[in-house]
């Protein structure tokens, strides 16, 4: 048996921790609801009806109340028995490299994800959860196309003080402590002013910190918020909106035209126009982006609100859009692609890729100042209003040959690309004006793409890949020669920048 080495000792095991005892309510309380309903309409509609036996119809009751309660109350101490085992059963462990859930008490499950393949990190607050206090963790790793392991609940509190310890683990810190274990407090390096740091970056005058002292791992900077009335007016003024109502106010006119024509024949189409605002509002509601030495975080929510981090050095591409009844009232929004998150296919997945849902040119600097903090570009400022709102070649951007004017009458002056020392910067759209920009190391791969129709007119697009997410960056209809040399230029930048820059330890000091 070998001896310890003298002078050491063995590292303790990090502890386990249990979920709060309420926690099997808030996940289940539905079902409980509805087994109730179902149960009390059953055994009331058979308490109460007519007994065919007596020759006045009388009702059955007092007498028969007995045997339903008993089994009432059976079922529920059963429902409460398995919430019992269901808590007893879930546990929790952070350690140095993993976060570890076991849970299941019939089907035992444990589930493991590695910090430093943590991509981000919820608090969710369902609206239960928010009247006890409690909070649901919710990880996402990188590859898992989804979250990958979700920690409901616990006391809010405690939440925030768990996401701050992962994240600042995952960002290379080694010396945070997690909750419970000893150690002291320890802060992240100081975020500093970018505006002292040369006129590239995008620091919005209202996210600036004069102190530019270190700040606590939990301290945070707000640098954007929607208010109430923007958020309102950007629902009227979105063209899903507007094409919704048009087809509802078209619906109801033909069917009027039929006989027997009821108004009450158009609520499902009510109900989908309804829950399709309500989504919009309902996320929007309350919403502030701030940045903290964690990354960039989200809070939103009318009746389920959410505190979301986004890492800088996690985000893939950036997409930044502007529809046309937007532009006039100067309101763009801002979605991206962060691994773990999906490919944005289902409600929850877009919700989590929006940084900006609407906000000012200022709020979009701000925002960029956050998760693409060195644009590679001096004065970019003019730099991204011209990717926004500009077209033709100023500004470093190289557009389309005017031979496509004729199939693109609109856009061929606008669409294009501008290369910069971080990151590729497309931009498109006419009527609805979209700029994609994806950092170099963040090139997955380059597609050179061209149709017959390109073919005849000797221009191709050229599209870039990224994991799955909203944002798809293609650069259209440049001349085929240019495509070639783009297609080959990037392909070495991406390798160049993927050997220099390791971004997944963001806050980790260099040698």
């Amino acid at each position: 048996m070998n001896e310890p080495v003298a002078g050491t000792e063995p590292t303790p095991q990090a502890p386990w921790h249990r979920v709060h005892p309420v926690s099997p309510l808030v996940r289940g309380w539905i079902a409980v609801v509805a087994v109730a309903f179902v149960y009390g309409q059953n055994t009331l509609s058979s308490l109460f009806e007519p007994d065919e036996a007596q020759p006045d119809g009388d009702y059955l009751a007092g007498g028969s109340l007995l045997i339903p309660v008993l089994i009432g109350s059976g079922i529920l101490l059963a429902i409460l028995l398995g919430f019992l085992g269901s808590w007893w059963f879930t546990k929790y462990q952070i350690t140095d490299k993993h976060v570890n859930v076991n849970s299941g008490m019939i089907f035992r499950q444990q589930r493991q994800a590695r910090i430093d393949r943590v991509q981000a990190i919820d608090i969710a607050q369902p609206l239960v959860a928010r009247i006890f206090g409690l909070a649901e963790l919710r990880f996402d790793v990188a590859d898992s196309g989804s979250a990958a392991m979700s920690l409901a609940f616990i006391k809010i509190a405690e939440a925030q003080e768990l996401r701050n310890t992962i994240l600042a683990r995952a960002a290379g810190l080694k010396d945070i402590q997690a909750p419970g274990q000893p150690g002291g407090q320890v802060t992240a390096p100081p975020l500093g002013d970018p505006a002292d740091e040369g006129s590239s970056h995008l620091q919005a005058p209202h996210a600036h910190d004069p102190a530019g002292q270190a700040q606590p791992l939990a301290a945070e900077r707000v640098v954007a918020t929607v208010p109430i009335g923007r958020l309102i007016g950007s629902l009227v003024l979105r063209p899903v909106t507007v094409f919704v109502v048009l087809g509802v106010v078209a619906l109801a006119v033909s069917m009027s035209a039929f006989e027997g024509f009821r108004p009450v024949y158009l609520l499902p189409a009510f109900l989908g126009a309804g829950g399709l605002m309500w989504n919009h509002i309902n996320t929007g509601y309350n919403f502030k982006a701030a940045t903290s030495a964690d990354g960039l975080r989200l809070s939103y929510g009318l009746l389920d609100t959410r505190h979301q981090t986004v890492p800088p050095g996690r985000v893939q591409a950036i997409k930044v859009s502007g529809p046309l009844l937007w532009r006039r009232l100067g309101w763009y929004r801002v979605t991206v692609n962060v691994a773990g998150i999906g490919g944005g296919t289902s409600n929850d997945a877009e919700e989590r890729s929006v940084l900006l849902p609407v906000g000012t040119y200022e709020d979009v600097l701000a925002v960029l100042s956050v998760v693409l903090p060195d644009p590679g570009t001096p004065a970019a400022r003019e730099f991204f209003a011209a990717a926004i709102s500009g077209s033709g070649d100023g500004y470093g951007f190289t557009v389309s040959p005017p031979r496509v004017r004729f199939i693109s009458p609109l856009v061929h002056r606008r669409q294009g690309y501008a290369v910069t020392e971080t990151a590729l910067v497309a931009r498109s759209g006419a009527l609805h004006r979209t700029v994609a920009i994806v950092p170099h190391e963040r090139t997955q791969g380059i597609r050179l793409h061209q149709g017959p129709l390109a073919r005849r007119l000797g221009v191709a697009d050229i599209r870039l890949a990224t994991i799955a997410g909203p944002v798809t960056p293609v650069v259209y209809q440049m001349d085929l020669d240019e495509a070639r040399a783009l297609f080959l230029a990037q392909s070495d930048r991406a390798a160049i920048a993927r050997k220099k820059s390791d971004t997944n330890h963001w806050l980790k000091e260099s040698p």
